[in-house]
């Protein structure tokens, strides 16, 4: 799943696509990198965010999916907000990225389960200008588990279906870094569920620390999250978000050929 960050302060690459041409032209690169679906969001989730009005994050995103999905991309639409995910739906996107996993809006899984669309829900405890404030378990992996369910559970109770939801465990959401490594150890008790799981690592933080500081560059950036990619499709993640595409297939590529085994690239 290739990013696209129509928004002017994304931690990664704000600004860079934040004009309607930049941003479709993006897209079309991520597709030709080999990416399965374009992620596309007019809102920025990085830690200390501010939230941007439905309005604006619409006005951004709204032509990108038209014309990502008119050239025959599968189009994500990755908001919080039930009027873009709706706008965004009926311009083409086929799935809607709620890294809020339906908590910020009340009218999110009502709106979804009026369409046809694929929902992801995310794990999260708050917004992004605060998210640490709450970066308090017993159990990481254990108490991600059951609020993942909890918001299935709420989705499928708004009409939902069970086979249009993925879960997503929320790296780098209200999660201080060894929280995030806890959780990537134990991936497999999330897989397990049967549920399909979408993981973004993609140029966050705590991988840049595991490197040795947040000055360490992109290209590190994104070598780490190609790491991660290989080690997320063993343990049966559905999709991966990432910034650059061409890394992350390249080290599935590679993962194939060590394993002997087609699910790494498929």
């Amino acid at each position: 799943m290739g990013i696209v960050n129509v928004t002017p302060d994304s931690f990664s690459d704000g600004g860079r696509f934040l004009a309607t041409d930049a941003a479709i032209a993006h897209g079309l690169r991520l597709v030709a990198d080999g990416a399965d679906f374009v992620d596309v969001g007019g809102e920025s989730t990085r830690p200390g965010a501010s939230r941007v009005s439905a309005e604006v994050e619409r006005d951004r995103v709204v032509p990108v999916v038209a014309a990502l999905a008119e050239a025959g991309a599968v189009v994500s639409i990755d908001t919080m907000n039930a009027v873009t995910a709706l706008a965004a739906i009926e311009a083409g996107a086929r799935i809607v990225n709620d890294v809020s996993g339906g908590l910020a809006d009340p009218d999110m899984f009502a709106g979804v389960a009026s369409t046809g669309a694929e929902m992801a829900l995310g794990h999260w405890r708050g917004p992004s200008f605060d998210m640490y404030a709450r970066a308090s378990y017993h159990d990481v992996v254990g108490e991600v588990l059951a609020e993942l369910d909890g918001r299935v559970d709420a989705a499928a109770a708004a009409g939902i279906a069970p086979d249009r939801i993925i879960v997503d465990p929320g790296i780098g959401f209200g999660k201080q870094p060894e929280q995030n490594w806890a959780v990537l150890r134990e991936l497999g008790r999330i897989t397990g569920t049967g549920a399909r799981v979408l993981l973004g690592t993609s140029r966050k933080g705590f991988l840049a620390q595991a490197l040795g500081g947040q000055d360490v560059s992109q290209e590190r950036r994104d070598l780490a999250t190609a790491v991660t990619s290989a080690l997320a499709a063993r343990a049966g993640v559905w999709a991966l978000r990432v910034h650059d595409v061409g890394a992350t297939r390249d080290a599935l590529a590679v993962a194939q050929h060590w394993e002997g085994a087609d699910r790494w690239t498929s």
